[in-house]
C-alpha cells in the first residue's frame, strides 16, 4: 500500500485513463458521489450517475451537462438489487460495455449497541452493505464476462479500525473492506480489478444527514466542524488516483492514514485510544443516556 500522495500532483494525472471509459456512480447526487461524478465527465467518461434523491441527481446532471460532460441520471435506491441489476444490464445494453462502477452509496450512522434495535441494523446494513453487494453481484459476472472492468467499493477509515459510538456502520464498512479485498483476489486472473477506498473526515453533509441514535446532533456537530478533512472534489481525485494505479486499499486524508498506521503499529494502543475518546464523549452528553 502506497504512502499518502502528493496533493498537488492529484489533479494533472490520470486524464487519459479516464476518456471513454462507461463509469457508474452510486450515492452520486451530493459529496464523494457528486465529486467523483464531475471529475469522471472532466476527464472525459461517460457517467451513469445514480442517487435516491431525484432532486439531488438532477442537481448533478445539470451541472455536469452546463460543463459539456456526458451523463446519464438514475433515481435508484441501492438496497433494491432488481433497480440495480436494471441498471448495470442497461449500461451493457447502451454502450456495450461497463468500464468502471463505484459502489459509493451509503449513509452516516451512529449509536451504541446497547441503544440500537434490529430495525436500526437493517437500516444501515441494507444501503451500506448490501448497497455494495447488489453492485458487485450486478456488475461482476459482466466484468467477468466480458474480461475486464474495474470495481471501487466505498468503505472507511472506520472499515480498518475499531469506532466505538458507531457499531453498525463500522460493522458494514468492515465487511465491505473484507469484501472487496477477497474479491480482489479472486477477479486478478479474470480480468477484473477490485477496490476498496476508505476515507477519513470529508467535508460533505453526511454527519448532517446521519441516522443516529441516541446522539446529540448538535453537539456532534460541534466536534465535525472542529475537525480536519478534505473537500469532496480533493477526495475524488485522490480516489481516481488510487484507481488508475490499481491499488487495492484506497486511504483518503491525512487523519485516515495516521489513524490506520497507529493502529497498525500497535492495535492495543489504538483501541485504548479509541476508548478513552468515547469515554470522554460520554462525559460531554455527545452519547444521550
Amino acid at each position: 500500500m502506497a504512502g499518502p500522495p502528493d496533493f498537488a500532483e492529484v489533479d494533472v494525472m490520470g486524464m487519459e485513463y479516464y476518456r471513454n471509459k462507461v463509469a457508474i456512480v452510486t450515492g452520486a447526487g451530493s459529496g464523494i458521489g457528486r465529486a467523483l461524478v464531475e471529475e469522471l465527465a472532466r476527464r472525459g467518461g461517460t457517467v451513469i450517475a445514480a442517487d435516491i434523491d431525484s432532486a439531488r441527481i438532477e442537481e448533478t446532471a445539470a451541472l455536469i451537462s452546463r460543463n459539456g460532460g456526458k451523463i446519464n441520471p438514475i433515481t435508484l435506491d441501492v438496497s433494491d438489487f432488481d433497480a440495480v441489476k436494471n441498471m448495470v444490464d442497461g449500461a451493457m445494453s447502451v454502450h456495450g460495455r461497463l468500464d468502471l462502477i463505484f459502489n459509493n452509496a451509503g449513509i452516516g450512522a451512529g449509536g451504541e449497541a446497547h441503544h440500537l434495535c434490529l430495525d436500526d441494523w437493517r437500516s444501515v446494513i441494507a444501503i451500506n452493505l448490501f448497497g455494495v453487494i447488489h453492485g458487485v453481484q450486478a456488475a461482476y459476472p459482466a466484468m467477468v464476462k466480458q474480461g475486464f472492468g474495474q470495481i471501487v467499493n466505498t468503505g472507511s477509515i472506520e472499515g480498518l479500525c475499531p469506532f466505538p459510538g458507531t457499531i453498525a456502520y463500522a460493522a458494514c464498512k468492515h465487511a465491505v473492506v473484507g469484501l472487496s479485498s477477497t474479491l480482489r483476489m479472486e477477479g486478478a486472473d479474470l480480468g477484473v480489478k477490485v477496490s476498496v477506498v476508505c476515507p477519513g473526515h470529508i467535508k460533505t453533509a453526511i454527519f448532517r444527514d446521519a441516522r443516529l441514535v441516541k446522539i446529540d446532533r448538535n453537539k456532534m456537530l460541534d466536534v465535525q466542524l472542529k475537525l480536519f478533512g478534505l473537500t469532496p472534489e480533493r477526495a475524488a481525485a485522490v480516489i481516481l488516483r488510487g484507481v488508475e494505479r490499481n491499488r487495492g486499499i484506497i486511504i483518503v486524508g491525512w487523519d485516515a492514514w495516521m489513524l490506520w498506521l497507529f493502529y497498525r503499529l500497535s492495535p492495543s494502543l489504538g483501541g485504548w485510544v479509541a476508548g478513552k475518546l468515547l469515554k470522554k464523549a460520554r462525559q460531554n452528553q455527545v452519547f444521550i443516556e
